[in-house]
């Protein structure tokens, strides 16, 4: 990955996009993909989409979404003393945080913070053995309690105290990938396609908002948009450490190529499409099963207005909702590679209805550019 594009994915990964507060992440989007797009907007729900106009009438156009909040906290309750109770904003795990460094976002500014507990020579032994809830957790600022009440309020959002890093061979280790990643890749397969002249039909690139909490800002985002197909972007589990039950999870493996999700949740021939990307470039890939609907974009985007047909590609990811989530930067190049490839073949004749389309041949949309991704 070139310097220039991991800067990219540092700021995005570093601006504090907590559910229902993206906008620190939305006006990074709308300048990068203002560079190359021919229009960008941002909805009453704080998702931004930014289009890039087809070459050929009649190709269908196609929207990748992916969501830009982190799962975060909320402030609930002020104490006397000064110190903050919280909620969580998305699947916050109770049993990571105690003795963690946070964020908290107040009108006046960021605040940090650590998140207390007693410590264990005073926790009575039997209560060592259980995870302390969110409600027994309190964030001490470090400030004198007017202090903290005048600058703090009920429902302000609070987010991890850590940034990207690199880590061993080609790997990287940051909060929030979950899916700051997947709004990287947008903009960067935005930026591929305009540079290799265009997909047929208008690409749409959208980092949607809420996903955390329901997939809110997918639902309206693909109604406003009502492309004639899409992909969502997610991180899924890598199953590639102890711990993991591959004969329940199946194997999925960091630095393996992306995920391409199989279900009912996926339009088949999307699927066929995405995996004839794949082979078209020597791109390598994992297949995942979602035998359900996914807890991703895609469950809302696929039972839009009549229906739009819908895949899932995915990046492998460790300690998914953690402070610690763990990728390899190489799934994120070959997926902008695999998606960029997916629009470009996207010619006016595709059928997306099951049953009476199929895969296009290898390389009809034309070469992809030899930058690395």
């Amino acid at each position: 990955m070139k310097k220039k594009h991991m800067k990219f994915l540092k700021q995005l990964l570093e601006a504090p996009s907590p559910t229902g507060f993206e906008e620190p992440a939305a006006a990074l989007v709308r300048e990068r993909a203002g560079a190359v797009a021919d229009e960008v907007a941002t909805d009453t729900m704080g998702s931004v989409r930014a289009v890039l106009a087809g070459r050929e009438a009649g190709a269908p156009s196609l929207m990748l979404a992916a969501h830009m909040d982190e799962i975060g906290l909320m402030v609930t309750y002020i104490s006397d003393e000064g110190f903050l109770s919280v909620a969580s904003l998305g699947g916050v795990d109770a049993a990571i945080l105690p003795g963690m460094r946070v964020d908290v976002h107040t009108k006046a500014g960021v605040l940090r913070g650590v998140v207390g507990r007693k410590p264990i020579h005073l926790i009575e032994p039997d209560e060592r053995k259980n995870v302390t809830p969110l409600s027994g957790l309190v964030i001490d600022l470090g400030l004198a309690p007017k202090r903290v009440k005048k600058l703090v309020r009920v429902g302000d959002p609070i987010t991890f105290g850590v940034g990207f890093e690199r880590l061993g061979d080609d790997m990287a280790v940051s909060k929030c990938f979950d899916d700051k990643c997947g709004v990287w890749i947008a903009c960067r397969v935005l930026e591929k396609l305009s540079r290799a002249g265009r997909a047929p039909g208008d690409f749409i690139a959208v980092a949607t908002t809420q996903e955390e909490i329901g997939t809110r800002g997918a639902m309206t985002s693909a109604h406003a948009v009502n492309p004639d197909v899409a992909l969502a972007f997610d991180v899924t589990h890598a199953t590639d450490y102890p711990g993991i039950d591959k004969t329940k999870y199946g194997k999925i493996t960091c630095g393996a190529g992306p995920v391409i999700a199989r279900g009912p949740n996926i339009n088949p021939l999307v699927f066929e499409r995405l995996v004839a990307a794949a082979e078209s470039e020597n791109i390598p890939y994992q297949l995942e099963a979602e035998p359900s609907v996914t807890g991703t974009d895609a469950r809302a985007i696929q039972v839009t207005r009549s229906g739009i047909p819908t895949g899932l590609v995915s990046v492998p990811l460790r300690y998914m909702h953690t402070p610690t989530e763990v990728v390899c930067l190489r799934d994120l190049d070959a997926t902008v590679r695999l998606i960029t490839r997916f629009a470009l073949d996207l010619s006016a004749d595709a059928s997306f209805v099951p049953g009476m389309g199929c895969a296009p041949e290898p390389g009809d949309g034309g070469a992809l550019d030899s930058e690395e991704a």
